[in-house]
């Protein structure tokens, strides 16, 4: 099961979740990122960095655009908002049925906070936030398989 996390520039939220997801190590599920408005080849903010070093995971990231064959190798495509969601299928008809919001697949109301610019403690709590619904997204994956 191939699984793509998106956000805006892929260097704070969709980072963060690839790398929860990742460190589940869960048989046959791959995990990658990108971003509907990156610079690739950037890295993961600083404060995305350390967040992730201070849960023990590897903040080894490179920024990437979304891309067709990126969304034809996804079996789910899970975005950060609503916003994300509509822009892939608005540009990449095929991805409808497999675009998500994350907190949507989870039935949560919302979307995932952003905390770009903001302060160390922002990008914790995004950090939670994600591991929460993301163990919820495992869940629901395993009742689809």
């Amino acid at each position: 099961m191939n699984i793509l996390f998106v956000c805006t520039g892929n260097t704070c939220r969709s980072p963060m979740a690839a790398a929860i997801l990742a460190s589940r190590e869960i048989p046959g599920m791959k995990v990658k990122s990108a971003g509907v408005f990156a610079m690739p080849g950037s890295e993961a903010s600083l404060s995305a960095q350390e967040v992730l070093k201070e849960q023990g995971l590897t903040p080894e990231h490179t920024s990437t655009q979304v891309t067709e064959e990126l969304l034809e190798w996804s079996d789910f495509v899970f975005t950060m908002t609503n916003q994300h969601k509509m822009l892939l299928e608005n540009s990449y008809p095929a991805c409808i049925g497999k675009t998500f919001t994350l907190k949507g697949f989870i039935e949560q109301q919302g979307e995932v906070s952003d905390p770009y610019g903001g302060p160390v403690s922002m990008y914790r709590q995004t950090f939670e936030e994600l591991q929460e619904a993301i163990g919820l997204v495992i869940e629901r994956l395993k009742d689809k398989t």
